[in-house]
């Protein structure tokens, strides 16, 4: 390996809202390699990328690519100096054609004029190049996600990098498709494109890094040179789950009831695997699993937000006809979204009119009403959340990331439902905030609500689950039961490498 690395980040640290996303991070990259970074979700990967490609700029930390040293980068200056980066978000534009993407920004003209002949030409040299199949005219809309993946893998090495950043690249495919990208970053290494790859396929991982390093709380924990192929994945899983005790919530011990919330051979794809599951009265079931295992389109598809292609919801025993989400708020079913500030709330509207929106009509006789006249119905929801305001008139977007997810989960309370399902509900905000709400769903689920809780957040997971449900590609890979529950095992049926 040479001596001189072509990039380096030295103590790069980001913070969000007071929350520390890096935390004194370094690593490098040299000529030609393909370095790996693992982590579970949540660690930094995909923050990193984004400090280095500008996306976001560090609050402290230096960069230096070719020996030459910045304080921060900018979108610019990082495409000047040759980096690329193929990201997890799909941003291709729909009602364009495949070429017709992969030119966007950069189009082929001669003396102003498009030269749409010779973007042909070049997209289909660099199919041929890259062993890639695509139709040049199909509109992206009509592709599918795997084809999508690839589209912006040929767009990024159209742009000639000299460094290339992978974030999640075969997190959509098949095994044959997810073959096809690892042979095409072993074919642009070896001519001499230097390739930052994030991925939590450590199977996949071994198979192509020369070097590996694991990320754990937005530190980089440890490097392993992997050139010999010989890395052991048990200490890499180890290195990434290690962490304090201190961190774990303590939470109260309750008696759990029998069996109330089932979901039978539920497909949430036309050729998905079957999710069936149970939860008692006055349990949570946490749900675990990597980004993009499939967590969040399960509870989509139980809510009503996104089309079954099979299955059933049972409560108490009788069979839930849930279409839409107006059937599941007809059933007692709340929804604590993952974006609070997108799917949860009406951020320009009062504290008061977010907390009532879902029980109005069921909760508040009449049809014309004014909103001050709400507050004294609300006062007990704000106080027992502890939601901070100056007044329940304030406007949800002037409140804090904690406050503005106790008001998602208090219209919630005010609608008074049965079954909730938690999409990272604590994810951005602060500690006393998320003791909080970890208080909020124990009680709960002692007045034998039913809960089912989906969190990146491995400490959240552990301290206030009875069951961890363990999702991989769309399916179970395994539930375990409360003393079966840790970060190693969860980790390791998360990322697949677990003994049978």
């Amino acid at each position: 390996m040479p001596k001189a690395p072509i990039v380096e980040m030295r103590d790069i640290e980001k913070s969000f809202h007071g929350v520390k996303a890096l935390n004194g991070l370094s690593m490098d990259l040299y000529p030609g390699e393909v370095h790996c970074l693992v982590g579970e979700n949540g660690a930094g990967k995909s923050t990193l990328i984004k400090v280095l490609t500008g996306a976001h700029l560090p609050n402290r930390g230096t960069i230096i690519v070719d020996g030459v040293e910045y304080p921060h980068m900018t979108a610019a200056l990082s495409k000047k100096l040759g980096i690329g980066v193929v990201y997890q978000e799909n941003l291709l534009v729909p009602w364009m054609s495949v070429v017709e993407n992969i030119f966007v920004g950069q189009e082929m003209s001669r003396l102003g004029v498009m030269r749409h002949r010779d973007e042909v030409r070049r997209a289909q040299e660099l199919l041929e190049k890259l062993g890639l199949k695509l139709k040049l005219n199909q509109m992206v809309a009509n592709m599918s996600v795997s084809d999508q993946q690839f589209l912006k893998i040929i767009k990024a090495i159209s742009m000639e990098p000299r460094i290339l950043i992978m974030d999640e690249p075969t997190s959509m495919f098949n095994a044959t498709d997810a073959g096809k990208v690892l042979d095409l970053v072993r074919r642009i290494s070896k001519q001499g494109v230097s390739v930052i790859y994030i991925s939590h396929f450590l199977k996949e991982v071994k198979q192509i890094a020369d070097r590996i390093t694991v990320i754990r709380d937005g530190k980089s924990i440890r490097t392993y040179d992997n050139r010999g192929g010989d890395v052991e994945l048990d200490s890499v899983v180890s290195d990434m789950v290690g962490r304090s005790a201190t961190m774990f919530y303590q939470k109260e011990q309750y008696e759990i009831g029998g069996t109330a919330f089932e979901v039978k051979d539920l497909r949430v794809t036309p050729d998905g695997e079957p999710v069936s599951f149970d939860v008692r009265r006055g349990e949570i079931l946490g749900v675990a699993g990597m980004v993009g295992a499939g967590r969040t389109e399960i509870a989509n598809a139980i809510f009503g937000v996104r089309r079954k292609y099979g299955g059933r919801i049972l409560y108490e025993g009788k069979e839930l006809q849930i279409k839409s989400p107006r059937d599941s708020v007809r059933h007692r079913i709340a929804y604590i979204t993952e974006d609070r500030q997108k799917l949860g709330l009406n951020l320009n509207a009062p504290v008061v009119e977010n907390l009532t929106e879902v029980g109005m009509q069921t909760t508040i006789p009449g049809f014309f009403i004014r909103v001050r006249n709400l507050i004294p119905l609300v006062r007990g929801i704000i106080d027992g959340l502890k939601i901070k305001l100056t007044s329940p008139m304030m406007a949800a977007r002037n409140l804090s990331g904690g406050n503005q997810q106790k008001v998602v989960l208090g219209k919630w309370l005010f609608s008074n439902s049965d079954i909730f399902l938690f999409d990272e509900p604590t994810r951005g905000i602060d500690v006393n905030s998320k003791a909080e709400f970890y208080r909020v769903m124990t009680e709960l689920a002692k007045e034998g609500k039913t809960i089912i809780m989906i969190s990146s957040d491995m400490p959240e997971l552990i301290s206030i689950s009875d069951r961890v449900m363990v999702i991989a590609k769309g399916r179970i890979v395994k539930i375990l039961e409360k003393d079966e529950i840790s970060e190693n095992s969860i980790i390791r049926y998360a990322l697949e490498v677990h003994t049978a």
